[in-house]
């Protein structure tokens, strides 16, 4: 199954997750009823399409990226419509974002709808072969819909910790009911954040093998991408961003984990370890890297 069929599972698989435990929580918060369902159910597709139809301006303005015209950036304009071209699709938004931190992402609701971010300081620290490898990795989640399932990852890790939240503050029912409903309260206060967090990352660390490995087969230069993530790994720690609010929700969209290695721990960072990222480019390329 090629990796955007599996992806378009995915999305499915999580829409109806989110709608669930959103349903479940009503069940919780408003009491047993048909009313409560359908809050529930309002709530859930609120939210869906919310996360749907907005994605690709969260991060836009997270990272006060401005767009940019060809005679700003020729090369990025000239590496994007290649690899655009080459799948027949519409030439996507490109922005640039004023800061030093090197990085770039995707983001978008659908292929027709994409938005293409470079760092500036991503644009010093590549030369045009390493950018080239970095925009088709972010080419392939445009294509693969890695945007989608992603937005509503984080949809649902978000809706989750706060109904978590209020089902201990508003747990419905009545006397007889609220011991059944204060336990299954506490429980998705104590395991719903963790759960929809693992979910998260799992699917952010399998997208981010995926792109990868599509990329590097779209531009034919899998060292190209290999150099640009080590390179990558380096200025990211050297310029970090701020770990702020905003930032963190949109950081699983980066090429490279933006944040200090001690702001953020191994086992909760949204990107696999750079080492096996570029292992595994290496080893499509079937030649290891030169030091």
């Amino acid at each position: 199954m090629s990796h955007r069929h599996f992806n378009g599972l995915t999305t499915a698989a999580l829409f109806g997750l989110l709608g669930a435990v959103v349903l479940g929580a009503s069940y919780l918060l408003f009491g047993r009823s048909l009313a409560a369902l359908t809050i529930g159910l309002v709530l859930a597709l609120a939210v869906n399409l919310g996360s749907w139809w907005f994605s690709d301006s969260v991060a836009i303005r997270a990272m006060r990226a401005r767009p940019v015209t060809e005679a700003e950036q020729p090369g990025m304009y000239r590496i994007v419509r290649e690899l655009w071209a080459r799948a027949g699709r519409p030439m996507p938004a490109l922005y640039v974002s004023p800061t030093a931190a090197p990085n770039a992402f995707a983001t978008g609701r659908s292929p027709e709808h994409a938005a293409v971010c470079c760092t500036e300081g991503i644009l010093q620290l590549l030369d045009e072969r390493e950018l080239r490898g970095v925009l088709g990795h972010e080419f392939m989640h445009v294509y693969n819909r890695d945007i989608l399932t992603s937005s509503v990852a984080a949809a649902l890790s978000s809706v989750i910790t706060y109904l978590a939240y209020g089902a201990m503050l508003f747990g419905g029912g009545n006397d007889r009911e609220n011991r059944g409903g204060g336990v299954g309260a506490l429980l998705l206060l104590v395991l719903g954040p963790i759960a929809a967090g693992v979910v998260q990352l799992a699917i952010s660390r399998t997208r981010e093998y995926d792109a990868d490995e599509d990329g590097a087969a779209l531009t034919g230069d899998p060292i190209a991408l290999a150099s640009a993530l080590r390179k990558l790994e380096a200025g990211t720690q050297r310029y970090p961003l701020a770990p702020e609010p905003q930032l963190r929700s949109t950081s699983h969209l980066m090429i490279a984990n933006p944040f200090r290695a001690q702001d953020v721990g191994r086992l909760f960072s949204t990107h696999p370890p750079m080492r096996e990222r570029i292992a595994r480019l290496e080893a499509m390329a079937g030649a290891p890297l030169l030091h």
